[in-house]
């Protein structure tokens, strides 16, 4: 298998170009053991997949990597020891956005991820009518100065907002944003601003929490709780739902089924490629579910999807497209990117 591919961003931190989402270990997704979680790390890094994906309301995640990190770093000098990368998210409630408020915020990550800077901050908020987020990031931005972050990110803002922001001076380098098959609003406007202003993307529900994959295919749609019995099924559910329905999404699933098959890899490697080869886009992120019981590794088939082997052509877009253009726009049922969590 061929070296997981690598995307430099604005401020100079290498990243893969697969990230390990750590959501799944927030609570929402089942018992989380810690231990197992910081051991089950070590596959990833092995396999090359060194970027990880947290933030500080996801529950121990933070904590999870700074133990990982220093076990890594602990190991004797003469084993060579691969680089990892943390990326968090910063998550204020409402409320003043002063220096201090800011820098405590960003002291406790490091105290977790047992780090003396952080590699990258992607920020959140919540309100865009509480316009104290550009203080927060007007103090994120001295923070950068001054050493303490390598990489000033956002997470969910819309193109209107992230256009706002860097018409301020402020230097963004990613923006994280929901990007999938089924979900192609990155891009209707925001991929063109991000191209214009060397800003990658880094994307989630890529795989909408698992049902992108062959295990659903063929499937009778899932209603219970039992059966969309974590955050991300119930969450991307409705995701499609919203999209087209079940129909659609199994007339989409033969499809990348269809796809894989032409390429000998997975099906859930296919709707990753796609995605990774729209302009902008600098990395999927791909949920992890460390440590939590019962929970399988997907680590071949993210090497696959950024391996130079699979290569998706003109055929293989046009079969996925004549599907796609079928479905709702979600451009107008839900806004820009991130509006559903501002609705």
């Amino acid at each position: 298998m061929s070296p997981v591919p690598k995307v430099r961003l604005s401020g100079g931190l290498e990243i893969c170009r697969v990230l390990n989402g750590m959501w799944q270990v927030s609570g929402a997704h089942g018992e989380v053991d810690k231990a197992r979680a910081v051991e089950t790390m070590q596959a990833y890094v092995d396999a090359g997949l060194t970027s990880f994906d947290m933030a500080d309301i996801y529950g121990p995640a933070e904590e999870i990597f700074g133990q990982f990190n220093s076990r890594l770093k602990s190991k004797p000098s003469g084993d060579a020891v691969p680089a990892v990368q943390g990326l968090t998210k910063y998550v204020p409630r409402a409320g003043p956005m002063d220096r201090k408020v800011v820098e405590k915020a960003l002291q406790r990550s490091m105290t977790r991820m047992q780090v003396d800077s952080l590699d990258c901050v992607q920020f959140h908020w919540w309100d865009y009518s509480d316009k104290r987020y550009l203080d927060a990031l007007g103090h994120l931005s001295d923070l950068q100065q001054e050493g303490l972050i390598r990489e000033l990110a956002l997470t969910n803002f819309d193109t209107q907002r992230l256009e706002e922001i860097t018409n301020r001076g402020i230097s963004i380098s990613s923006n994280q944003v929901q990007y999938s098959v089924i979900d192609q609003r990155p891009a209707m406007k925001m991929e063109q601003f991000c191209l214009a202003n060397n800003i990658q993307l880094l994307t989630y529900g890529t795989l909408a929490g698992g049902l992108l994959s062959e295990r659903y295919l063929g499937k009778a749609e899932p209603t219970s709780r039992a059966e969309l019995c974590t955050a991300s099924l119930s969450k991307y559910k409705n995701m499609v739902d919203t999209w087209g329905g079940w129909s659609l999404f199994q007339d989409l699933l033969i499809t990348l089924e269809t796809v894989a098959k032409r390429h000998d890899c997975s099906l859930a490697s296919v709707a990753m490629r796609y995605v990774l080869d729209r302009p902008a886009v600098g990395g999927v992120i791909v949920g992890c579910r460390l440590g939590v019981a019962g929970a399988g590794q997907h680590i071949s088939d993210s090497l696959q999807s950024c391996s130079a082997d699979l290569k998706l052509t003109a055929e293989d877009l046009s079969a996925i497209e004549a599907v796609t253009r079928r479905s709702r726009d979600l451009m107008v049922v839900i806004g820009d990117c991130g509006d559903e969590y501002r609705r």
